[in-house]
């Protein structure tokens, strides 16, 4: 019985009761203790933090799920009740109690069991899927075949990311897993990590990710799929970016919690053969790349058209052309000289910004310095009232937001390099003696240091056309022709392109060829003129872009995604045929000079909101990276 003391409560206990509750107390401490040490977490769903153990002693190389179990987690399932679950269920386990658990844990039937899932293990990794199988007969330009092993990548033991956002994308959700499982048999199955978000799909998308994780999980790969009703955001953009971030959840909690950073990331979209995003990868390492796209085709009228316009802007700042594939090389897609040349040799060339297609992002370069998929926070209608200025910022897709963040994260601290370089407009920079002694003010102390691993290589290019932005008063005889004029005059000379763009009557050429180069499912319509180019004042105190250090962008060529009903063959026919075979382009990869950032960019923003197809105004916004610069401070 308890008894009441002058000095407080006091309890009455045998010296073997308190033995007991001593004995008790610390074993309850010493489970908590192992649990704390060994196990980071409780939940399966999300990464787990190391214990003091594995911090110390079992820094993981690899991504092993059989020792680490949350490496593999489903988020979200598509699965609701059903008056016949418990009957699904006991057959279920009816079916294990019966045959197959006896059948593996059975001391004679154990070897054969493990035969058996290694067949599973070796079909699974042949495993080509429905049109990827089509991937190795295809036309590659400078022989590119099977025959490269990528032992290059292989050799590297770096860890990638794999990220694929889907919407009722069941006409090609298989092939994607066919790349992943290609990929993973060249890269090691350790070294991926899958990352697989579905968006309130409403096909048998769902049932297809069932089968992706089964397929993941006998595999050895670590995968997260994480399903999410359709978002209530009435902006695109915006929701392009919430998906996108989404995604890359567990990029950032390996990182924070694991210590775990991914050498590249590798963004599906719609269907690519996998050697060509083992090219990409090749391409992005030998030229440290912040970011390597492919190129986007659609299928339009029995021809092919460049798509996704609406996110890729070449080194000048404007759009792509809706170049046909079967056209000639010289008139591609991208309208600035150099990119020109290098398209029609099918030879990486650095752009503005890109996101066509399957592509590579470094992390190291992005995510990791806290670069987020964003989009404008002004999202309103545009109808009544679009902007015209210049200067106001322009509501455009989130991947041309992340391709200006990353253009602006590599201008901090960079320092004023030569005297007289073009930039990207072609205009040079006579005012360096000016305003250098300016520089700290406007950068600030902590990024106005050099930058010593700047790599060599980031030097302006200084065979850009000399014409600059609003010197068109030039007489025409005087400048030399832009890549458009020298095209045209082509095509103005070869019969055959004039019968493939018959001019009607009443109409000019110009507007024949727009008229016959097909439509963009994603922009607006090609009638409407380009803006014309902003006219920059020449002002003492102003650092041109050509000064600061170039975001490495750039589009893969030879790297080409395909949508449902699109003939991969016949695409890959078009834009290679037997051109260029038999040249070796290991020692093309690397682009030598990288242009700054252009004064200006053409903006395709919606001028109302709601999805991906809603009308979009086309207008010229300035870029100004020490104006953005001033503003990430003031930020």
């Amino acid at each position: 019985m308890p008894a009441f003391a002058p000095r407080g409560f006091r309890l009455n206990l045998t010296p073997a009761v308190q033995r007991l509750l001593i004995r008790g107390t610390l074993l309850i401490t010493a489970v908590l203790l192992f649990r704390s040490v060994f196990f980071g977490g409780k939940r399966h769903d999300s990464i787990q933090s190391h214990g003091v153990v594995e911090r110390v002693f079992l820094q993981e190389k690899d991504l092993d799920v059989s020792k680490f179990p949350f490496l593999q987690s489903r988020i979200g399932r598509d699965a609701y009740p059903d008056m016949f679950d418990e009957e699904v269920t006991d057959g279920i386990w009816d079916f294990w109690t019966r045959f197959q658990k006896p059948f593996i844990v059975g001391s004679e039937t154990t070897r054969e069991d493990t035969q058996v899932m290694k067949n599973v293990i070796d079909d699974l990794l042949q495993f080509n899927g429905w049109v990827a199988a089509k991937c190795q007969t295809l036309v590659r330009p400078f022989s590119q075949s099977t025959d490269d092993k990528y032992n290059d990548l292989a050799d590297g033991d770096h860890l990638y990311y794999i990220a694929l956002v889907v919407h009722s994308a069941d006409h090609f959700l298989v092939d994607q897993l066919a790349i992943i499982v290609q990929l993973a048999r060249r890269l090691g199955t350790r070294h991926i990590f899958v990352s697989m978000l579905d968006q309130g799909s409403t096909d048998a998308t769902p049932t297809l990710s069932d089968l992706c994780e089964a397929v993941l999980t006998i595999l050895g790969i670590a995968f997260r799929i994480r399903r999410v009703d359709p978002l209530t955001i009435n902006y695109y953009p915006l929701e392009e970016a919430a998906v996108r971030n989404l995604v890359l959840e567990p990029l950032h909690e390996l990182h924070q919690k694991r210590n775990i950073k991914f050498h590249r990331v590798i963004w599906l979209k719609g269907f690519t053969c996998p050697m060509d995003v083992l090219e990409s990868l090749r391409v992005s390492e030998q030229n440290s790349a912040a970011m390597v796209c492919g190129m986007d085709w659609a299928e339009h009228n029995g021809f092919f058209i460049f798509s996704d316009r609406w996110r890729t802007r070449d080194i000048a700042g404007d759009l792509f052309r809706q170049a046909r594939s079967n056209s000639k090389p010289e008139a591609g897609p991208p309208r600035d000289k150099i990119g020109s040349e290098r398209y029609a040799e099918h030879l990486p060339f650095q752009v503005f910004c890109c996101e066509s297609g399957t592509h590579v992002v470094d992390p190291e370069q992005s995510y990791y310095r806290g670069i987020k998929y964003r989009a404008s926070p002004n999202a309103q209608n545009l109808t009544a009232d679009v902007p015209t200025d210049p200067e106001t910022p322009c509501m455009d897709s989130t991947q041309m937001w992340f391709c200006r963040d990353l253009w602006i994260d590599a201008s901090r601290g960079t320092p004023m390099e030569g005297k007289g370089r073009r930039g990207a407009s072609g205009r040079r920079s006579g005012k360096r003696d000016v305003i250098v002694e300016n520089i700290d003010p406007i950068l600030g102390k902590a990024d106005s240091a050099p930058d010593a691993a700047a790599p060599a290589g980031d030097r302006k290019r200084a065979d850009k056309p000399a014409v600059a932005a609003g010197n068109e008063h030039i007489d025409r005889a005087d400048r030399p022709a832009t890549p458009d004029e020298a095209i045209n005059a082509a095509e103005n000379e070869d019969p055959a392109a004039q019968l493939a763009n018959p001019v009607k009557e009443g109409q000019d050429k110009e507007e024949a060829a727009d008229e016959n180069s097909g439509t963009n499912i994603d922009a607006m319509d090609e009638s409407i003129p380009e803006p014309e180019k902003i006219v920059q004042e020449e002002d003492m105190w102003l650092i041109p872009n050509s000064e600061y250090r170039a975001a490495r962008i750039l589009v893969n060529p030879r790297c080409l995604t395909t949508y449902g009903g699109v003939s991969h063959t016949k695409l890959a026919l078009d834009l290679f045929g037997d051109r260029d075979r038999g040249l070796n382009s290991k020692g093309r990869y690397r682009v030598d000079d990288w242009a700054g950032a252009p004064d200006s960019f053409v903006c395709q923003e919606m001028r109302t909101t709601g999805g991906r197809t809603a009308p979009k105004s086309q207008r010229r916004v300035s870029f100004i990276l020490q104006n953005e610069l001033e503003n990430y401070h003031q930020n």
